[in-house]
């Protein structure tokens, strides 16, 4: 039987604590492994932490794990995820030179949006985890990332394309990661009109990789 949940301020707290005292990737999963603040825990099958290379430049961060990753337990493996797979390899990468995770490590049920409450308990874990992993250059796949991250409002077709500053817990230029949200791959299936512009944003990315290879 699932545990009394933490009062959500609680639980943020509470993931705030565990987050910072971790010192390695394989520490913060089993922190979130172990942690009981978030209902989706209970509903989800697998926990789904991240996939990829962790010593990668980019790193990409999308909503949460649909039904594919929950019973597989690894981020963007269904049909969005195939098709991310392929808008990284336009800028000549792969899983292998790339890392992948999204800001709620549980399925919601029903692929439903993520609530408030549960992407403000989750945050902890990922900006921990951005700060493990320490990227070169950020991906905020879809809405979601983009404005859990960045505290911003506005929609993603609002915010794609554009390059923004991500900015760590700790207020300092070592902290601040170029970052670029897109259009989330299970959105451009739906609007196919749109690949277009996904395609001048990924083009963007490349281009800013390579200038840092360069350097």
């Amino acid at each position: 039987m699932p545990l009394p949940l933490e009062n959500p301020d609680v639980a943020e707290k509470n993931a705030d604590q565990n987050a910072s005292e971790v010192s390695t990737l394989a520490e913060l999963k089993r922190a979130m492994e172990a942690f009981e603040g978030c209902s989706l825990k209970h509903t989800a099958m697998n926990l789904v932490f991240g996939d990829g290379n962790p010593d990668a430049s980019v790193m990409f961060i999308g909503e949460a794990p649909g039904a594919d990753e929950d019973r597989q337990g690894l981020p963007f493996v269904g049909v969005s995820g195939q098709l991310l797979d392929r808008m990284i390899a336009a800028i000549g990468m792969d899983r292998s030179s790339a890392y992948i995770t999204n800001i709620l490590p549980w399925r919601p049920p029903g692929n439903r949006k993520p609530t408030t409450n549960e992407v403000t308990v989750c945050l902890p874990f990922i900006r921990r985890h951005i700060e493990l992993v320490a990227p070169q250059v950020l991906v905020l796949v879809g809405g979601t990332a983009a404005s859990a991250l960045l505290g911003r409002t506005e929609g993603i077709t609002r915010l794609r394309g554009k390059w923004l500053i991500y900015r760590g817990k700790e207020e300092n230029i070592d902290s601040e990661i170029p970052c670029m949200p897109i259009y989330h791959p299970a959105y451009l299936l739906r609007q196919s009109a749109l690949k277009r512009e996904a395609w001048r944003d990924i083009l963007a990315i490349k281009e800013r990789l390579d200038s840092l290879n360069d350097k």
